[in-house]
């Protein structure tokens, strides 16, 4: 029964991702999961009792790998700038992700603050390794400057998502070159 009731589980949390990934937090209805899942409405209750459970969990479950998806590719880089550069692009690698889509969806969303707050510790990790890269680079603000790099990646993630004009690819290679050039006062 329990291994029956995990299954369920994460069959709803898939659900969610789907229904985040095409129609952002709007999507994210009891109705549109117990649909999407088979279940009942009311089954759909027993598992969780708020849109807002609902998100805390994927939170729970998504973000770290994402976060780490994103330090493993930090950590592979040589430099300080190649951290850098690998942190821009691997967040833009990862917009087609469903993962990725479900985050950013819930990261733009009304979210309680216990919610926020794990989202905010596994954010914290990624912005620390930046700070770090910067400090290295002798830059006098790191902290600011990761803020702002963050604005850059975000806007990015935007335009990707938009399925704006240019190729992913040619976003993501302006986003690394005003990254580099920025951090580099």
């Amino acid at each position: 029964m329990a291994e029956h009731r995990s299954m369920q589980r994460a069959a709803l949390l898939d659900a969610a991702r789907s229904l985040l990934s095409e129609g952002g937090t709007e999507a994210l209805t009891f109705p549109a999961l117990a649909e999407r899942t088979g279940l009942a409405r009311s089954s759909v209750y027993e598992y969780f009792r708020s849109r807002a459970a609902v998100v805390e969990e994927l939170c729970e479950v998504d973000f770290p790998v994402w976060a780490a998806d994103v330090s493993a590719a930090m950590e592979r880089a040589a430099t300080a700038e190649g951290k850098i550069e690998a942190y821009v692009r691997q967040q833009l690698a990862l917009v087609g992700d469903r993962r990725h889509r479900a985050v950013v969806a819930i990261s733009a969303s009304e979210l309680d603050a216990g919610a926020r707050e794990k989202i905010r510790a596994a954010h914290g990790g990624l912005v620390a390794m930046i700070v770090e890269a910067l400090g290295e680079m002798g830059h006098t603000e790191p902290r600011l400057a990761a803020m702002l790099l963050q604005g850059v990646v975000d806007a990015a993630v935007r335009r990707i998502e938009l399925g704006a004009a240019e190729e992913p690819a040619a976003i993501t290679d302006a986003a690394v070159s005003m990254a580099l050039r920025g951090v580099r006062g």
